[in-house]
């Protein structure tokens, strides 16, 4: 070879080397830039400054980090302050970046779904900073072996009627490529008309595209409704309840507070505890509010003494009334109500030994005050009479009984018949025979009519539950603990699913089917974190794309930024295709 060609092959094979170092410098580049981003999205801080420029003190924290990691990587100190080099560090890059890497993680929840085969759809709204309506939408599947709910899109309501909402929830099911009129089995929503109405709601829309779509109403709403109404149907507990809001309204005023907190450390082993201020809509807000009042009961009564021996005006006249309001029915209904609401209720006799005791811990009378007996009517003498004559009811254990007791639980049991009593039970007692500790596990009654709703073959089912309940007494039988629930039936069938296909297929729907809307507020509360005050000016893109990188953040941290810079550098090839398309057009 000639030396002049050795020396040209010599000059390709530097530049070649000298280019794929280039490339692999700003691929290492654009991944760190992504990897700050994706730091900042998982911890829900703000990526932007108030002023961006050189010379401003803080430039926000995006732009911070990548300067505290140029001080450690020489290039990439050369790329942020280099005059002519592509920093990627524009809003615009961010937005880009974040759409992206939230589009791989949508990928992975998407993929699972279409594994899974049958889904159900959550949603909820709620307003942002800016008061804009904001609805949550996350999918509920079973995935190798686990219950999955997966948060999958914000998106801003422009219509609050059934049709605006059905038609933003079909759109985003088309949008993913998901199969929703054979494959969504479920849908819930909270208990509001245009979304539970039976003829023209969103369910109701939904089901007429999605035969299947069996709908759920939110079970935590529904509890929270039975709670609320018991509360308002029994006066004495809805009085009991306006009580504590204004122990919990006194006990917080800056004077009275210091006195709460330094005679808790004087009679209460521990941290001092605060009160829990009461919300219509939180029903765990209730107990924990007359769980800490029970046990910090002496200590309240003690600090309303107090305050009343002050003699200091309003504030002395407020603690004599809420101490003269504390008293045996009081404490009936506190120890009532903590018991109905978290923990197991026991027998009226036990119930009422704990009232008693709380009383004389509290100094509360515990025996009705001696009375002047009132003398009877002289034009009754010789007749005899059945019923008291002026006489006032006392706080006894039968007045307990009869008044709160009773009333209370008679009202709940009532509620929870008419709220939880489903018109679909045939689908709530298929899911109950597919479970293994319920008494009618593999009931084929009960199974057959589940099945016949999801188009199973029930000639096949009737084999395959024969077969299941031979293969579960065989385990038995050579001690091996058959499954408690239908996750681990699922997950038992799952490696024979060719074999259980009907039975594999009813288990998955069974838990798809949703039981509450928590998934979609626990997604609200990552956007309180997202869009605050300050960054109220957030467009809906970015909103969207922070909250699936923050919520589903396990997966957002796994996502292969290989992989990434490939998908990122494709749609810079698309754009550029397409700008060099629009100047050919212009120069022609």
């Amino acid at each position: 070879m000639l030396p002049r060609e050795k020396a040209n092959e010599s000059l390709l094979s530097t530049l070649t080397k000298e280019h794929s170092k280039h490339i692999q410098e700003n691929r290492s580049y654009i991944k760190t830039v992504a990897e700050v981003l994706l730091l900042t999205a998982t911890q829900n801080i703000s990526q932007r400054g108030h002023r961006e420029t050189s010379d401003a003190d803080n430039r926000g924290n995006f732009l911070a980090i990548l300067n505290a990691i140029g001080n450690h990587d020489p290039f990439v100190k050369k790329k942020l302050t280099g005059s002519r080099n592509a920093k990627y560090t524009s809003h615009q890059i961010q937005n880009e970046i974040l759409d992206t890497l939230a589009e791989m993680v949508r990928s992975s929840i998407i993929n699972e779904v279409k594994e899974s085969g049958v889904f159900s759809i959550m949603s909820d709204e709620t307003k942002d900073t800016k008061k804009k309506e904001q609805i949550s939408f996350v999918l509920r599947y079973y995935y190798q072996g686990a219950v999955k709910e997966s948060f999958l899109h914000f998106e801003s309501a422009d219509q609050l009627d059934a049709a605006g909402l059905t038609k933003k929830i079909i759109e985003l099911l088309e949008r993913y490529g998901l199969d929703y009129k054979n494959n969504l089995v479920g849908q819930s929503y909270d208990g509001a008309s245009v979304m539970s109405g039976k003829h023209s709601g969103v369910q109701a829309c939904i089901k007429d595209v999605a035969k299947q779509a069996f709908y759920v109403h939110c079970n935590a709403h529904s509890l929270n409704l039975v709670l609320v109404d018991t509360i308002k149907a029994v006066p004495p507990a809805d009085t009991f309840f306006a009580l504590l809001q204004r122990l919990y309204v006194f006990l917080s005023g800056s004077h009275v507070h210091i006195k709460w907190l330094d005679t808790q450390k004087e009679m209460c082993p521990g941290t001092p505890r605060e009160l829990q201020r009461l919300c219509d809509t939180r029903w765990a807000c209730r107990h924990s509010a007359c769980h800490t009042v029970l046990e910090r009961l002496p200590a309240i009564t003690c600090v309303l003494e107090k305050v009343a021996a002050e003699n200091h005006g309003e504030r002395s006249i407020d603690a004599r009334g809420l101490l003269t309001q504390i008293d045996l029915q009081f404490i009936g209904l506190l120890v009532t109500c903590t018991k109905i609401f978290g923990e197991n209720l026991e027998s009226l006799e036990s119930l009422w030994k704990e009232v008693v005791n709380t009383a004389e811990n509290s100094n509360v009378e515990t025996e009705p005050i001696p009375k002047r007996k009132l003398k009877q009517s002289k034009m009754l003498d010789g007749h005899t009479v059945m019923s008291s004559v002026g006489e006032r009811s006392e706080q006894t254990r039968d007045s307990f009984r009869t008044s709160i007791f009773y009333p209370v639980l008679d009202v709940m049991l009532s509620e929870l018949k008419r709220r939880f009593s489903k018109p679909n039970c045939a689908i709530m007692m298929g899911i109950q025979a597919l479970n293994p500790s319920s008494a009618s596990f593999c009931k084929e009654e009960a199974l057959f009519s589940f099945a016949s709703i999801y188009a199973c073959n029930i000639d096949d089912l009737t084999h395959e539950i024969h077969q299941m309940k031979r293969v579960l007494q065989r385990k038995v039988a050579s001690g091996i603990q058959k499954p408690s629930n239908i996750v681990e039936l699922t997950n038992m069938i799952e490696p024979f699913k060719d074999v259980f296909h009907e039975l594999f297929r009813l288990c998955k729907i069974a838990i798809a089917i949703p039981v509450s809307t928590a998934s979609c507020e626990h997604s609200f509360s990552t956007l309180k974190l997202v869009k605050t005050f300050l960054r109220s000016t957030m467009d809906d893109s970015r909103l969207s794309n922070l909250g699936v990188l923050s919520v589903e953040s396990s997966r957002a941290k796994s996502l292969d930024m290989e992989n990434f810079v490939n998908r990122f550098s494709k749609q810079d090839d698309m754009k550029d295709s397409v700008l060099i398309f629009i100047v050919d057009l212009i120069l022609r």
